[in-house]
């Protein structure tokens, strides 16, 4: 019964599912040929350790990290108050150009160039995507059920990077890029065709004068009050302030854990293309068993909390088994945690949601995305200096995983946070959003 009202709640959400699945594909393919196609090409011939495209990687999350910490907050915003659709096709497109470029030539100086757009795209999709989706369906499905529909969404996302990494296993790897860019311009198509908007406007000649006929002055104007808004907001909740925490130490370790790991099993165990997907996948295949079907079952009986902190405790595991791994069959251990540790987003997401009222949606998401920014910031220059740090023969001491275990220590605190948060729902703090949102309606 849980499973078919599962569905029943994804019929209206079909046309936004579906470029969705298709947009999660077309990113995963490239990521396994990514990591062989850069060391080829910024490196030496047959090295399996190359310095410059783990700090190429490293300069590339930074700069995003930077710039994310306006722009998720920003985006949160602007889906409240222009609507959802206009956002998810911005977030849906821009990846498309860097894959174009590097389907183009394949090259040193393409790689630089698809750096320098893949940068810019990550600044405006990382993260955004997700918190204008979840905005999305909570105009749509109801609070008790939106912990249950975000496990399907996310587990959909899984099944759609299982495909990609699928795809990337048995497609050459010249075609690669260029599949991908077409399927990532037919989803943005299909949604600009047939995706219907959820969010009611007030038509034009209601808006105030700022929002028809913005300048400078009342863009900057309206976007201070906007964030200070949502500040006040997330600050002034327990809940949504434990879970701005939460998120910001568990980004902080598996961000950058996320950031090194394909190369540091390049250059700890040579693994290349194929050991990449097979790892993905088996992670891939757990997690949508996980997210689609286990989560919906035993969330009901245990809670949301309950369910966030087994999923940062399979999350510490898998980090610290990656740090600790004597053998190429560890790795294969540790990715089978991917199975849990994944269902830490879909009840970050559920937590918030629930703690923020319908006309907030975006600005709680995009706050809370936007301290997760500040963790992208500072983890991949940390993690990537580490690691080429006890990668090299001046490492302190023999621990050539040291980065994933000090990853892990860091998702402790994560967990920490975890069990001391006390869920609520919106409506118990009703009076103080209302309060914070009358000088705006007037």
């Amino acid at each position: 019964m849980g499973w078919r009202s599962g569905v029943r709640e994804l019929r209206p959400l079909v046309h936004l599912l579906l470029p969705f699945f298709i947009h999660g594909i077309a990113e995963e393919m490239p990521i396994s040929v990514l990591v062989d196609f850069t060391t080829s090409a910024l490196c030496p011939p047959h090295t399996s350790s190359c310095s410059k495209s783990l700090y190429i990687v490293a300069l590339q999350q930074t700069v995003v990290g930077i710039f994310k910490m306006v722009v998720l907050p920003l985006i949160g915003q602007l889906a409240d108050e222009y609507g959802r659709k206009p956002l998810l096709l911005l977030t849906f497109s821009a990846s498309i150009f860097p894959f174009a470029v590097i389907s183009w030539k394949q090259s040193e100086e393409y790689v630089y160039a698809y750096y320098a757009l893949r940068t810019v795209s990550s600044i405006i999709s990382q993260g955004s995507t997700y918190c204008v989706m979840f905005a999305y369906v909570a105009d749509i499905v109801g609070e008790n059920r939106r912990a249950a529909v975000f496990g399907w969404i996310t587990g959909l996302h899984s099944a759609s990077q299982f495909i990609g990494e699928a795809l990337a296993r048995f497609l050459p790897e010249h075609i690669i890029f260029g599949v991908s860019t077409s399927l990532l311009i037919f989803s943005s198509l299909y949604m600009l065709m047939f995706l219907s908007e959820t969010l009611r406007l007030p038509p034009t000649k209601d808006r105030p004068p700022s929002l028809r006929f913005p300048n400078l002055i009342h863009i900057l104007r309206q976007r201070f009050s906007s964030m200070t808004n949502a500040a006040h907001l997330v600050l002034s909740s327990p809940t949504l302030r434990g879970m701005a925490l939460v998120s910001f130490f568990y980004e902080l370790g598996m961000s950058g854990s996320v950031t090194i790991l394909l190369y540091y099993l390049k250059a700890v165990f040579g693994f290349d293309k194929n050991q990449f997907t097979e790892i993905q996948m088996l992670v891939g295949i757990g997690s949508i068993f996980s997210q689609i079907v286990l989560a919906p079952l035993i969330n009901p009986l245990v809670g949301e909390k309950l369910m966030l902190c087994f999923a940062l405790l399979a999350s510490i595991a898998y980090a610290l088994l990656y740090g600790l791994a004597w053998a190429p069959w560890v790795a294969y251990l540790s990715a089978s945690l991917g199975v849990f540790y994944v269902l830490v987003k879909p009840f970050t997401y559920a937590i918030i949601s629930k703690a923020s009222s319908s006309a907030n949606q975006g600005k709680a998401q995009g706050f809370i995305a936007g301290v997760q920014s500040i963790a992208h910031l500072l983890s991949p220059m940390m993690m990537s200096s580490l690691t080429s740090w006890f990668l090299s023969g001046s490492a302190p001491f023999e621990c050539k995983g040291f980065s994933l275990i000090f990853a892990s220590i860091i998702m402790m605190i994560s967990l920490c946070f975890a069990c001391l948060l006390e869920p609520q729902s919106h409506h118990s703090i009703d009076e103080v959003q209302a309060d914070l949102e009358t000088p705006f309606l007037n």
